[in-house]
């Protein structure tokens, strides 16, 4: 009887405090959302560990957090285009912006919420970006340059560095590589190895890219990966691979063997920015949400778990300067002012062309 007393007792107290919990979580939100649900759609590996940015979010407004993944701009617009009206915040690359901006898929950001102040902690390097100057739409979340990650102890860097993007013909790491599975990112190394803009519509350049991504692939015979690059790259099962550089920077905190190189030909610099859709359900939960990965303690958290630069000042010099998480890490900040580095445009003709050649590409392998 004293057992089954005290086992009721316990059960008693349990039930007290699982009671207390929504009231003392309702308690200290900031603004009560009354348990409503955020849709949050975002890159693979591109949160802090444990999530409690997201977690501490949610404390706050009394909310919950649906947080999902993808793998590509182009799998985000094709579920967009074909209806998919269940987001909030997204998080696309700068040219996927312009053209949601072009076909009017997404809504203004409240400046009541993220306001001018906060905009004024952004970096010069994310600010009036070229996709959306005045920020209207969308806000800097991580920037990064896209380059080549590769073993020291298996490639010399001045090969590296003479070679830049054709190393990627080299038959010498056939085996030992990894391409990344997007089409506009391969298609760019092609374009920079040949010197054309990354952005060009001239076919003849497209075509000449497209060959040269073929040769690539029976010379180096590459495995076509997405995050799988990471480990790949940090625990030495590749030599080489083409790494976006937030990637590299945590792969080399973990590796003192791998090397990063942004190839003097010249590369992509790339701004992944929160964007709410036209459609948001919960626009005002999204804009404080937007306004609460924007703080310094959120900011800081997210970039030194995954690696992408920061696309706040402070944060940005904190993590790079003495005593910081990436102090000397080549890949941590990204290259900028560069005259051969270019931001991807949005272009229909360059999408179509590039799609139908990249299915050839993956086909010739």
């Amino acid at each position: 009887m004293k057992k089954l007393i005290a086992t009721l007792l316990a059960l008693s107290l349990s039930l007290s405090l699982l009671l207390s919990l929504p009231v003392m979580a309702m308690g200290e939100a900031a603004e009560d959302f009354g348990g409503v649900t955020l849709n949050v759609y975002n890159w693979g590996e591109y949160i802090d560990e444990g999530m409690e940015v997201v977690r501490s979010f949610e404390r706050k407004y009394n909310c919950r957090v649906n947080y999902k993944t993808y793998e590509s701009n182009e799998i985000l617009f094709t579920q967009l285009e074909a209806g998919d009206s269940n987001w909030d915040i997204l998080v696309p690359s700068d040219y996927m912006i312009e053209r949601l901006i072009a076909r009017n898929m997404l809504q203004p950001l409240d400046r009541t919420i993220v306001t001018p102040e906060l905009l004024e902690t952004l970096t010069p390097g994310v600010r009036n970006l070229l996709c959306d100057p005045t920020n209207t739409y969308c806000v800097p979340y991580l920037w990064q340059n896209v380059g080549i990650a590769y073993d020291k102890t298996k490639i010399d860097p001045a090969v590296v560095e003479e070679k830049g993007w054709e190393i990627f013909r080299d038959p010498a790491y056939a085996g030992h590589t990894d391409m990344y599975d997007s089409e506009r990112d391969a298609f760019m190394i092609a374009f920079k190895a040949l010197g054309y803009s990354a952005n060009t519509e001239n076919e003849e350049e497209i075509q000449a890219a497209y060959e040269w991504l073929l040769s690539m692939n029976e010379a180096v015979e590459p495995f076509y990966v997405t995050d799988e690059v990471i480990e790949d790259m940090a625990q030495g099962y590749k030599w080489l691979g083409l790494v976006y550089s937030g990637d590299a920077a945590y792969a080399q905190s973990i590796n003192e063997n791998m090397g990063f190189c942004a190839p003097k030909q010249g590369t992509n610099i790339a701004v992944d920015a929160m964007v709410i859709p036209a459609n948001s359900k919960n626009p005002r939960l999204a804009n404080l949400f937007i306004a609460h990965i924007m703080e310094h303690d959120q900011a800081l958290a997210i970039s030194e778990d995954v690696g992408y630069a920061s696309p706040n000042a402070e944060v940005l010099a904190e993590l790079s300067g003495p005593g910081g998480t990436y102090e000397g890490n080549e890949a941590y900040l990204p290259r900028a002012g560069y005259e051969k580095d270019e931001f991807f445009h949005d272009s229909p003709v360059l999408q179509a062309r590039l799609s139908e050649l990249w299915i050839k590409v993956m086909s010739a392998r």
